[in-house]
């Protein structure tokens, strides 16, 4: 009788471990999703990207996606300095998932994310930075956009022109003109 009380308190135990270690993965899985949730309220209450360029103040815009792990990381850390800095600099949020900021993707030249575009009050992109920041950086180069000053952590974007060759009529390399089978 002993051997059976015994296989029922072992069986009992796995059945302990298992329901413990079940609500343990449980919760840490909400909260994964409570990070998810976070970039997607945040992009929800950012600045939208005309009014950005519109009114005046220096933009911070940052292309992300909700399963960019580094985007999730980074997340809390963004929030704390859109309440710092949020009256002075607009947190624009744009996720690269979604078609319709296809044009910012390239005109940005976005090929990482987070990708980060520092934009000054003229509505000008001066510097930009790729991947997981820490949050000394992302303040100090705020500082500096904010001040109308070099960005200490960020590569600067500089004065380009527009690439045109008289041979080639596409006007993106990436569109593959049709005009070979017309």
């Amino acid at each position: 009788m002993s051997e059976i009380v015994k296989a029922n308190r072992i069986r009992k135990t796995v059945i302990a471990f298992a329901a413990i270690a079940l609500s343990i993965a449980i919760f840490f899985g909400f909260q994964t999703q409570t990070i998810s949730v976070s970039l997607e309220a945040q992009a929800k209450e950012s600045t939208p990207i005309e009014a950005a360029m519109n009114n005046g103040k220096p933009t911070l815009t940052e292309f992300y996606a909700d399963w960019c792990t580094s985007c999730q990381a980074m997340a809390p850390e963004l929030a704390q300095l859109k309440q710092k800095y949020g009256e002075s600099v607009n947190f624009v949020m744009l996720n690269v998932d979604n078609n319709k900021w296809l044009p910012e993707i390239l005109r940005y030249r976005v090929d990482g994310i987070p990708h980060f575009v520092f934009i000054d009050d003229q509505g000008k992109a001066i510097a930009q930075t790729i991947g997981e920041q820490p949050p000394s950086v992302m303040k100090a180069n705020l500082d500096a956009l904010i001040a109308h000053q070099p960005l200490p952590y960020a590569a600067s974007t500089g004065q380009t022109s527009e690439l045109k060759s008289p041979n080639n009529p596409v006007s993106d390399p990436r569109s593959h003109s049709s005009q070979a089978n017309p």
